[in-house]
């Protein structure tokens, strides 16, 4: 598995890439969208809604089950990956570039760990 040492990581599984112009990129982390499986249907906030750091923003469901997917951090959605609603399996080609959601305005963040931490974190699961 890849994890780009630019990303931050939840233990919800879930990477944050902070952008240049203050807009946060998030998506599924590779070891996530393996342990579901082929993903089948995403279901996405709308541009403009809000987020909340530790609260559900969307879910993802595969061959095996629903699964909620959290923010690790609280803001406004900017964009939507559209892409994903017509071929969620983008996130199983490849997890690191599929990204769900662009959030600005980011206002608060949880605890958020490196490359490293998160590998250790997942090899103790």
């Amino acid at each position: 598995m890849r994890f780009p040492e630019n990303y931050k990581y939840s233990k919800s599984h879930e990477w944050v890439e902070f952008l240049e112009d203050g807009t946060v990129k998030l998506g599924l982390t590779e070891f996530a969208q393996e342990e579901m499986g082929d993903l089948v249907f995403v279901n996405l906030p709308e541009p403009g809604d809000e987020v909340t750091a530790g609260e559900a923003f969307g879910d993802v469901e595969s061959v095996k089950a629903v699964s909620d997917v959290f923010s690790p951090i609280s803001g406004i959605v900017k964009d939507i990956n559209e892409d994903l609603l017509d071929n969620p399996a983008l996130i199983n080609q490849d997890a690191n570039s599929a990204y769900l959601i662009i959030v600005s305005d980011v206002e608060e963040q949880e605890e958020l760990i490196s490359a490293k931490e998160y590998e250790d974190y997942i090899a103790q699961l």
